[in-house]
């Protein structure tokens, strides 16, 4: 799955660490997520969503 999590993180001068406690979870999930090597669950991706005040689509897309 691709997303836009790193950029949307920079935009705030976030950390990974910062970014993790803010979903409470590791900065290891965020660093996974930001590589594609982990899907967020869908609570996780709601989360994710309303902290950036965006829609789930405009943060996750459906690899091809």
């Amino acid at each position: 799955m691709k997303n836009r999590l790193k950029a949307l993180r920079a935009e705030r001068g976030w950390s990974q660490a910062v970014l993790g406690d803010y979903l409470s979870v590791s900065r290891q999930t965020i660093n996974a997520i930001e590589a594609g090597r982990y899907d967020p669950s869908l609570p996780l991706a709601f989360k994710i969503a309303q902290l950036f005040e965006k829609k789930i689509e405009d943060i996750f897309e459906a690899s091809e």
